[in-house]
């Protein structure tokens, strides 16, 4: 009975971390493409981390150089996660919102959780159960009436860019990432995940300083405004920190093609920031694409009730 519990609970937190994650991750989607004219991509992916970081090392600092002998024997591990989660993914995104449209990223996102249940089957032998393929195309479905605003001939006449390239390769990226970080969780479970975040970031960082430094070469400089701040702070502390901490423990609880479900919440919250913040109405599609998006959701990670045999 206890142990039931546990796993309840367990499952719940999870949860809970990675609808928040979403809503964070929906508002750094907005951040971006808000501020991509004034805040040069790779300096936005820098300083992001740098100030994640500031913000870590105090926690971090004196228990990681307790664990030195554990983080050598995986430093490779640790080096392939941090260049795909912070370095890779972050650049590209951001790279990315210089020239697609939001409306675009949304849509190149629902592959997420389609390479995730394939990856999750193929390299973890993790194969989804039928009712989670069920509920990936109901929360599917509901996030193309999202994106089309209900109405066919919108999503047709959707054209691509240079930037949904970028997207494409970062759902690759944060795919495999997500993957081997499941794969190699024996390997890191002496790791807290506060540490395990600081100490990526803290290997991440130096492979952005190249091509931060490129930027800077080329004149592309952003201006020292509280607004410019306020918006690195943001993607700082909420879309990295938080988000982060949320979305790995939900691997190590759940699984990532459990967790990939989760991502179809972005676009609902994306909606529901652009009504609070920018004054856009939320019509009747925004209501059926919630509704299927969450019932998906609901069918995906729906099980029926058993005794519990105490």
């Amino acid at each position: 009975m206890t142990l039931l519990r546990a796993t309840s609970s367990g499952s719940g937190l999870a949860w809970t971390g990675l609808v928040l994650a979403s809503l964070f991750w929906a508002g750094n989607a907005l951040v971006a493409r808000a501020f991509h004219q004034v805040i040069p991509p790779m300096s936005l992916a820098f300083w992001r981390w740098v100030l994640a970081l500031i913000l870590l090392l105090p926690f971090i600092a004196r228990p990681l150089w307790r664990q030195r002998e554990l983080l050598r024997k995986a430093w490779w591990q640790l080096l392939i996660l941090a260049a795909l989660s912070i370095a890779g993914y972050s650049a590209m995104l951001y790279q990315a919102a210089q020239t697609t449209t939001a409306i675009n990223m949304t849509l190149l996102n629902t592959c997420l959780p389609l390479v995730l249940f394939l990856g999750a089957g193929i390299m973890l032998g993790e194969w989804p159960e039928r009712r989670a393929w069920w509920g990936m195309l109901l929360a599917a479905g509901g996030l193309l009436v999202l994106i089309s605003s209900g109405s066919w001939n919108n999503l047709l006449a959707l054209q691509f860019t240079r930037g949904d390239l970028w997207i494409m390769l970062s759902i690759a990226d944060w795919a495999l990432y997500s993957l081997l970080l499941r794969r190699w969780s024996a390997s890191l479970a002496g790791i807290a995940s506060l540490h395990l975040l600081g100490l990526l970031i803290a290997l991440g960082i130096p492979m952005l300083l190249p091509f931060y430094l490129l930027e800077l070469a080329r004149g592309e400089v952003f201006a020292l405004s509280a607004a410019n701040l306020a918006a690195i702070a943001y993607t700082a502390l909420f879309a990295s920190l938080f988000a982060y901490l949320a979305w790995n423990y939900g691997i190590k609880v759940l699984g990532a093609s459990r967790v990939a479900l989760s991502n179809y919440l972005m676009p609902v919250f994306a909606a529901i920031l652009s009504w609070l913040l920018l004054d856009e109405a939320l019509q009747g599609f925004h209501w059926v694409g919630a509704v299927l998006i969450f019932g998906g959701l609901l069918v995906a990670n729906w099980k029926p009730r058993h005794k519990a045999v105490v």
